[in-house]
């Protein structure tokens, strides 16, 4: 099960806080199984437990676990990490066993777990797992039902998956920092029977939409920001940085994706319809879906969304609104559309040296300039294509169909090879002038227009109002 994966392995050493729970859960934890590589690793093959057809995590893996009689046990650590967001770029962020966000959780239906939190931060912490139906003490609100986790001490949450989902696990204890910072991770619980509105497919990705202000040639997020993030990411990562979606032709393919960032994503897909099968409160029935190529995840919320892979090709999947595809956005910026900055730019280098004016030609003229940029940060609109520049950053990536991707194969096929004949290229023809309206005396033309419409008539009848008689 831990072949494909660069564990970092370590023994489980803090107390155990807990009332609530049987003494054999108390009895030893966990090993403590750590990642730090961005990569996407490999389906976590079950070895132990009823059977599921487990999820890729984008940019994520999955947690391993143990069965102590008839128990799925987990560990997870709440410790700081250092996440590479793209190469070139690293944010010391907190998350969970090495990375933020932590691993996927996966179990079934039915399942009884039990999960040891141990604290590695410098401050207090508690899990909430969103989405789930449990007993109030494990709901992992600090303060209202249970003390919070100190530092050096760990607490086992025990509940049985009640019900099959995608759901998400983050703190409820210093909530504003510590998901500003990067605590959270992704939880499914597959169906233990074949399930009437879930159906089965081929791939299955999974992947949280979280947001970060870090200052450029900074590595720590600043926590007080509300509205003004200035990086958009999936799972902490940031494009090109992002990996891509790898399928088979005919593949029935579902992705689960979760919000926890301060604003609602449109997220659209290129070059197919899918379905909306899924929330965070469960599936939702067949009659009430409906094909989409966009779906907005608001703040807090689980969507799941199925299609065909039956086109070919390099298929973009993105955020719609434009600012969440740009990397270390600047706010307040001026527009210079059609301002000529020749000879001023002279001028303010002498005051300031290095400045470059931006957005003479639009900002894609960005991205062709070897613009200097503070150690740690990377261009605002950055990737390469098959084609030339991308000028995309933030939450974009590439969903990958291809005819030849054997089924279980998550390996990246390389860019499309269009078939001749197939992509849209550059017209050599004479281009004729359009036809357009008479530029002269405007009001002239418009008194003549005036004098040719016919008026038509009205006719208005007025009663004065009358009295009535008795």
């Amino acid at each position: 099960m831990n072949s494909r994966r660069n564990f970092l392995l370590g023994a489980g050493t803090a107390a155990v806080a807990a009332t609530s729970v049987s003494k054999v859960a108390m009895a030893a934890l966990p090993e403590i199984v750590s990642q730090i590589s961005p990569d996407t690793m490999q389906p976590l093959i079950p070895n132990s437990g009823r059977p599921y057809n487990p999820v890729v995590t984008l940019n994520g893996w999955t947690l391993p676990w143990r069965m102590n009689k008839g128990v799925k046990e987990f560990h997870l650590v709440a410790e700081p990490v250092v996440r590479e967001m793209a190469p070139g770029m690293k944010a010391h962020l907190w998350g969970y066993n090495g990375q933020s966000p932590g691993p996927t959780i996966e179990v079934v239906e039915g399942d009884r777990v039990r999960i040891f939190v141990t604290n590695r931060l410098p401050e207090h912490t508690s899990v909430h797992w969103h989405g789930q139906r449990l007993p109030n003490g494990m709901d992992g609100v600090s303060g209202l039902t249970q003390k919070s986790i100190q530092p050096g001490k760990t607490f086992v949450y025990e509940f049985v998956a009640r019900r099959a989902g995608s759901f998400m696990y983050h703190p409820h204890a210093d909530e504003m920092t510590q998901m500003a910072m990067g605590m959270m991770g992704f939880w499914v619980t597959h169906p233990k029977a074949k399930h009437p509105l879930i159906d089965e497919v081929n791939r299955d990705f999974c992947f949280l939409l979280n947001a970060y202000d870090v200052d450029p040639g900074s590595y720590t997020p600043k926590i007080m920001t509300m509205l003004d993030f200035n990086l958009w990411s999936w799972n902490s990562r940031i494009f090109p940085g992002i990996d891509t979606l790898n399928v088979r032709q005919h593949d029935k393919v579902r992705i689960r994706i979760g919000n926890l960032t301060m604003t609602n994503h449109p997220i659209h897909l290129h070059g197919h319809e899918f379905s909306v099968t899924g929330t965070d409160g469960g599936p939702i029935p067949k009659s009430a879906r409906w094909p989409e190529v966009t779906t907005d995840v608001a703040v807090g919320q689980m969507r799941q969304i199925e299609f065909v892979a039956d086109e070919e090709g390099d298929w973009a999947f993105h955020c719609h609104k434009s600012h969440h595809t740009m990397n270390a956005m600047g706010h307040d910026v001026p527009t210079m559309l059609g301002v000529d900055h020749q000879g001023i730019l002279e001028k303010i280098n002498n005051l300031v040296p290095d400045y470059m004016a931006m957005g003479e030609r639009g900002m894609a003229e960005m991205g062709e300039m070897e613009m200097p940029l503070p150690d740690n940060t990377i261009p605002m609109m950055t990737g390469q294509g098959p084609f030339g520049g991308i000028e995309m950053g933030g939450m974009f990536s590439v969903l990958k169909v291809r005819k030849n991707q054997k089924p279980g194969d998550y390996k990246d096929p390389g860019w499309f090879k269009h078939p001749p004949h197939t992509t849209a290229f550059e017209y050599g023809g004479a281009l004729t002038e359009p036809v357009r309206a008479p530029m002269g005396n405007e009001k002239a033309a418009q008194a003549e227009a005036q004098k040719t419409q016919k008026t038509p008539s009205i006719e208005l009848q007025v009663r004065k109002p009358m009295k009535h008689i008795h």
